[in-house]
C-alpha cells in the first residue's frame, strides 16, 4: 500500500509556495483597488519610470469637486464618449471594430476607455505588449465594478500624464495656465484633453496648429454629447 506524502516530503513545499503566489497574484490587485477607492494612490509605475528618465514628478491630488467640470467633460469628449454608459469599463462596439480591423490586416486604431486607462496608469507599466494588454483587460472590470464612475474619473484626472513629469489636473493647470484646476476654462480643459494621446510631445501651453484644431473639435463634441455626460452630474 502506497504511503501518503507528508507535508514535509520533497515536492510538497514548492507546490505549496506556487499556490500561495497564485493566491497573492489573484487577491492583491482587487485589495489594492478597494483601498484606492478611498485613499489617493501615492505613486504609479509610470511616474516612477518617467522619474528615472529625468522628467521629474509634479503632482498635487485634489478632489473631483476641486477640478473644473469642463475637464471631465473634455476628456470624455476626447477619449471615451460612452464612459457614462459602460458597465464593465469596456466599449464593446469599439473592441469589435478593432478586432475586425486586425482580422482584415489593418492596424487597429485603439479602443481604450477611460476606465481601461485608469487601470493601466494606476497599476501597470506603459507599452502595448500582449501580456500587459491581457492584464489590463483583467483589471478593468474590477475597477469598473468596485468604484463608482465619479471615483474612476477622479483618479484618472489625478494620475494621468499631461506633460513631461506633470501628472494630474492640478499640477497641469498650474504648470500650463498658472491657476488651480478649479478655475480651468472650457478652452483650457479642451487643450489639456487634446494633448493626452502624446503628452511628451504636445503642449497645452504652446499648442501646435494640429493640437489647437484637436482642442476645437473636442469643444464642439462636448456640446453634442448631451445625456452621455449625465454620470458627471453629481461631481
Amino acid at each position: 500500500m502506497a504511503l501518503r506524502r507528508s507535508p514535509s516530503a520533497p515536492g510538497w513545499r514548492p507546490r505549496s509556495w506556487l499556490w500561495r503566489l497564485l493566491l497573492v497574484l489573484l487577491l492583491a490587485p482587487p485589495a489594492l483597488i478597494l483601498a484606492y477607492r478611498v485613499i489617493p494612490p501615492p505613486v504609479t509605475p509610470l511616474m516612477l519610470i518617467r522619474a528615472t528618465q529625468g522628467h521629474g514628478l509634479q503632482r498635487d491630488w485634489v478632489a473631483l469637486d476641486r477640478i473644473a467640470p469642463a475637464l471631465a467633460r473634455a476628456v470624455i469628449a476626447s477619449e471615451d464618449n460612452l464612459f457614462c454608459r459602460q458597465t464593465l469599463g469596456f466599449d464593446f462596439g469599439a473592441l469589435r471594430a478593432e478586432l475586425q480591423e486586425w482580422w482584415e490586416g489593418d492596424r487597429p486604431r485603439g479602443a481604450s476607455t477611460i476606465t481601461m486607462q485608469t487601470a493601466k496608469n494606476l497599476l501597470l507599466w506603459p507599452g502595448r505588449d500582449p501580456f500587459r494588454k491581457l492584464v489590463e483587460a483583467w483589471l478593468t472590470p474590477q475597477v469598473a465594478l468596485l468604484w463608482p464612475r465619479q471615483r474612476v474619473m477622479e483618479v484618472y484626472l489625478n494620475i494621468v500624464e499631461f506633460g513631461p513629469g506633470i501628472y494630474g489636473a492640478e499640477a497641469a493647470a498650474r504648470a500650463f495656465f498658472d491657476k488651480p484646476a478649479a478655475r480651468l476654462t472650457q478652452r483650457e480643459a479642451a487643450l489639456l484633453a487634446a494633448v493626452l494621446p502624446s503628452p511628451l510631445n504636445w503642449s497645452a501651453a504652446a499648442p501646435s496648429p494640429a493640437t489647437a484644431r484637436r482642442a476645437a473639435n473636442i469643444e464642439r463634441r462636448i456640446g453634442q454629447l448631451g445625456p452621455l455626460l449625465d454620470c458627471l452630474a453629481e461631481s
